[in-house]
C-alpha cells in the first residue's frame, strides 16, 4: 500500500515537471510587458469584449462589485483591480484575518528558516525576502501563510492586522505562474519570481511581512503609499525606507493590488499566531475572514 502510494505521487510529481516545462521556454518577460499593456490599454469596445469574455470564462461575480457595469471599465486593468460593494467582506473579531480572496495553498510553522511550497518543494525565508539575513531572521521558527489568488477572486490586498510600514523591498527575478501544478513542478518558486516585501510593526504582534509574488502576465504590482511598483529591472534591488514617516493601515485596510492574479506570502515572527482550526491546503478563503488568533 505505501509503495503504491509513494510510486503514484513520484509519477505525479513528474507529471507536474513535465506540465510546466514549456514555461522554463516562454518569453516570460515578453509575455508580461505584453500583456500589461493591453491590460492598461483604453481599447472601447474592443476592451469591453475582452472584459465580458474573461468574466464568463473565468466566472467572476460581478454581483459583488461596486460597479457591476463591464462596459463602463475603461481599463481591463480597472475591471480587474475593482473594488467590492461596502460590507460583502465584513471583518471577522479575530486577532489575524485574511487578507485576500484566494486559496490556501500552504501554512503553519516556518521549520528553522524553512518554509513548504508544495509536497516535496521547500524554500527558505531568507530567500524569499530576498537574501536579508537579519530580517529573515525575526522569522526563524515563526509561522507563514501562503494564499493564491485565481483569475476569478478579486484581487485587492488587505492588512490581516493593524501594521506600520517600515520597508518595502523590490526583488528582481523570473515571472513563472503560480497556479498550484506550477507550485508542484518548479522547485523554489516563490524565492525565485519577481516579488515585492512590504515589512510591517505591530504594537501587539511585532513585525511581520507581507510578499507580493509575482507571476507570467501580472502587468505589476501596486501599493496604496507607493503606486505602481515598477522598477526598471536591472537586476538589483530596490529598496525604500519608512522610518520617518507614520504609514499605519488598519486591520481590513487597503494594502496593494495586483494587476492581474498572484500569490502572497506572510511571514509572523515565532508565538504570534495560532491558526484556525478550518484552515487546511486547497480551502478557499474569503478576505476578512478569521485566520488564527495570538496565543493565550
Amino acid at each position: 500500500m505505501h509503495e503504491a502510494r509513494s510510486a503514484q505521487q513520484a509519477r505525479c510529481s513528474i507529471l507536474d515537471r513535465l506540465k510546466v516545462l514549456p514555461q522554463y521556454l516562454l518569453p516570460k518577460q515578453a509575455l508580461t510587458l505584453l500583456a500589461g499593456r493591453v491590460a492598461g490599454a483604453r481599447g472601447g469596445a474592443r476592451t469591453t469584449r475582452l472584459i465580458r469574455w474573461f468574466a464568463r470564462k473565468y466566472g467572476v461575480d460581478m454581483d459583488e462589485a461596486e460597479n457591476a457595469d463591464v462596459a463602463s471599465y475603461p481599463t481591463f486593468n480597472d475591471f480587474f483591480t475593482r473594488a467590492l460593494k461596502p460590507g460583502v467582506r465584513p471583518i471577522a473579531e479575530a486577532d489575524f484575518t485574511s487578507p485576500v480572496d484566494g486559496t490556501i495553498s500552504q501554512f503553519g510553522a516556518i521549520d528553522d528558516h524553512h518554509m513548504l511550497q508544495a509536497k516535496g518543494h521547500r524554500f527558505t525565508t531568507t530567500e524569499l525576502v530576498g537574501g536579508d539575513a537579519a530580517l529573515a531572521a525575526r522569522f526563524r521558527h515563526g509561522s507563514f501563510a501562503n494564499l493564491y489568488l485565481s483569475p476569478k477572486d478579486y484581487h485587492r490586498l488587505h492588512m490581516p492586522c493593524e501594521g506600520r510600514l517600515t520597508r518595502m523591498i523590490h526583488v528582481p527575478g523570473a515571472l513563472f505562474s503560480v497556479n498550484p501544478v506550477t507550485a508542484r513542478g518548479v522547485p523554489n518558486l516563490f524565492a525565485r519570481n519577481e516579488r515585492v516585501v512590504c515589512v510591517f510593526e505591530s504594537p501587539q504582534h511585532g513585525r511581520f511581512v507581507m510578499v507580493l509574488v509575482g507571476a507570467t502576465i501580472v502587468g505589476s504590482m501596486a501599493t496604496v503609499w507607493h503606486g505602481v511598483v515598477n522598477p526598471k529591472r536591472s537586476g538589483r534591488l530596490a529598496e525604500w525606507t519608512y522610518s520617518d514617516q507614520d504609514i499605519v493601515l488598519a486591520q481590513g485596510e487597503e494594502m496593494g493590488r495586483f494587476l492581474l492574479g498572484s500569490t502572497i506570502v506572510m511571514l509572523f515572527e515565532p508565538d504570534v499566531i495560532e491558526f484556525d482550526t478550518g484552515w487546511k491546503p486547497e480551502r478557499p478563503v474569503r478576505l476578512g475572514e478569521r485566520m488564527g488568533v495570538a496565543p493565550a
